[in-house]
């Protein structure tokens, strides 16, 4: 009984976790937690109706950062790598700072990829000469019509207020006959929402520099004014948390928790 005794006693010293030893643990599962949402995954928010009708505001994204990542030696065994493809829904840094000196967030479509021949009429999207089909995409009508953004790029920028000065420079010197042209390292993405989008016919190129990566699913989505991103006070943010946590239950969209993204 003695052996028996003495067995159990050295077995639960030996089993039992030193203060060091939680701290470590800790340590460890912390450090992989921040290397996932450094590297591998990332959340975001979609604050405006751009993208409409295939992401709302509200929705909260699982973006996954490794697979449109530029391709590097010491990751090509850990994660798997691929180009970007026309259609690609992505997540990247707008090429133009914001006046507060910051980069801002986009997610777009991309539509052209380098060496590809854009341009659209009545709001159709012509690719190397071919109209495309893309039900996803809202068209223009006879009341909401725009020369500059519904026959890209055939009218000057100078009629688009909303025409970035750098954009306005540089567009005429990309421009080959009706067509924009694609140049290398670069992308032309579009909101679905195309009237009211502010994308690369406004703004310019993505370079491939700029991409974070790509939207996996909808985690979380929730009902919101499309103008809750300007709201940035203490005391906005504070009546808005307050209001998601009374209306968590009756203004989630249950139905696109988990809905994928494409």
């Amino acid at each position: 009984m003695e052996q028996t005794l003495e067995s159990q006693t050295a077995t639960e010293k030996h089993t039992d976790e030193t203060p060091l030893e939680a701290f470590a643990s800790i340590c460890g599962v912390l450090v992989i937690g921040l290397f996932i949402l450094t590297f591998i995954f990332q959340n975001f928010a979609i604050p405006s109706s751009s993208m409409e009708k295939t992401l709302l505001v509200g929705d909260h994204l699982l973006v996954d950062r490794s697979t449109l990542a530029p391709p590097t030696s010491w990751a090509k065994f850990l994660v798997r790598t691929r180009n970007v493809r026309r259609g690609d829904i992505i997540v990247f840094y707008k090429p133009q700072l914001e006046a507060n000196g910051e980069h801002l967030f986009l997610v777009k479509r991309v539509i052209g990829l380098p060496g590809d021949h854009v341009h659209l009429r009545n709001g159709i999207v012509y690719l190397n000469g071919v109209a495309q089909n893309e039900p996803q995409a809202a068209k223009p009508n006879d009341l909401n019509y725009s020369p500059y953004r519904d026959d890209f790029p055939s009218v000057p920028p100078s009629e688009s207020g909303d025409v970035t000065a750098e954009w306005a420079v540089a567009l005429p010197g990309y421009i080959h006959g009706e067509d924009l042209v694609v140049p290398q390292g670069m992308y032309f993405a579009m909101g679905d929402n195309r009237t009211v989008s502010l994308d690369s016919r406004y703004w310019g190129f993505v370079p491939r520099a700029n991409v974070v990566g790509r939207p996996l699913f909808v985690y979380w989505s929730f009902v919101t004014p499309e103008d809750q991103e300007n709201k940035t006070s203490l005391p906005d943010r504070a009546s808005w948390f307050t209001h998601e946590a009374i209306h968590f239950f009756d203004q989630t969209r249950w139905r696109r928790t988990l809905h994928r993204v494409k």
